[in-house]
């Protein structure tokens, strides 16, 4: 080995051991949606949505190195947490595993996890509670709880709010006018005295970051897995992209909802979750990029 070859050597053994004994950087917990984004040929819209209630494939998070979420709360592995391509941070939403009827609820605060195959990216603990398969994904349900996201949301900095101002309120002049003739003057009133000031109010809790552990057993409800590609109000159009997909089998589904009338072009049902990924893996070289896994 030659000196300039040790030195590199030596370099890189202390950036290692710098960056273990390296602190984990200190949290600052805030609410945000951020701006879009790109992961390979799928673009991101994050925007706020407390109604959201979908299906699809969850994937467990692998990385354990000290860090910050997103939305600047610590990364913990052994919290009930998860990341999300689009929702506002922090969400706040029950998980199910459909394939045992597994539920728990949890906090999701980070984005992640850049797979268009899978819908959300949890926790181990996560993965530990619901029972998840441990090396495949699971089939889950995903669904925000408006109220409790809301209480999150407004617990920190950055949360949006109803900015209102009072209306412009203009001098008012008076006047003493002499009494009347033969009017009977009321004895001067004492002025009245100041009212009492409330008292400062009691300081907010800190919000809770760390939701409690809390399962609940419901009625399994496997499915079946579908690749959902896009809706149409033209049944043209729903051609177009049937051609597209025709190999795979993709087929038009009527949708009839009053008077409006949509096509719908989906793929499936796949007998596992490796024919679902290349199907999608399909869709998105085709120039489907709303293509997504569901449980239907």
């Amino acid at each position: 080995m030659t000196a300039s070859e040790a030195a590199a050597a030596i370099a890189a053994t202390l950036a290692l051991l710098l960056h273990g004994c390296a602190k984990p950087p200190a949290p600052s917990p805030r609410y945000t949606v951020g701006a879009p984004y790109q992961t390979g040929p799928v673009w991101h819209y994050p925007r706020e949505d407390f109604d959201l209630n979908e299906t699809g494939l969850a994937s467990i998070a692998k990385d354990s190195a000290p860090r910050l979420t997103t939305n600047g709360e610590a990364f913990d592995q052994t919290a009930l947490a998860a990341a999300h391509p689009t929702l506002q941070l922090p969400a706040i939403a029950r998980l199910t595993n459909l394939e045992n009827g597994r539920a728990v609820t949890l906090r999701i605060n980070d984005r992640g996890s850049g797979d268009p195959h899978r819908l959300i990216e949890v926790t181990k603990r996560t993965a530990s509670l619901l029972a998840f398969p441990p090396q495949g994904p699971a089939r889950v349900r995903l669904q925000v709880l408006a109220n409790e996201s809301h209480a999150a949301a407004d617990a920190l900095p950055g949360a949006p709010g109803l900015a209102l101002a009072a209306a412009p309120r203009g001098s008012i002049r008076s006047d003493e006018l002499p009494p009347l003739p033969g009017a009977r003057t009321a004895p001067a009133r004492p002025a009245a005295a100041p009212a009492a000031q409330p008292s400062a109010p009691a300081q907010a809790a800190p919000p809770l970051m760390r939701l409690p552990e809390q399962l609940t057993q419901t009625q399994p409800a496997p499915g079946r897995l579908i690749l959902r590609l896009d809706t149409f109000e033209e049944v043209q159009y729903a051609s177009v992209q049937q051609a597209k997909m025709a190999a795979f089998g993709a087929q038009i589904v009527y949708l009839k909802q009053g008077r409006t009338h949509r096509y719908r072009v989906d793929v499936g049902p796949f007998a596992d979750v490796a024919r679902a990924d290349a199907a999608l893996d399909r869709a998105l070289a085709s120039g489907i990029p709303d293509a997504r896994i569901v449980v239907d």
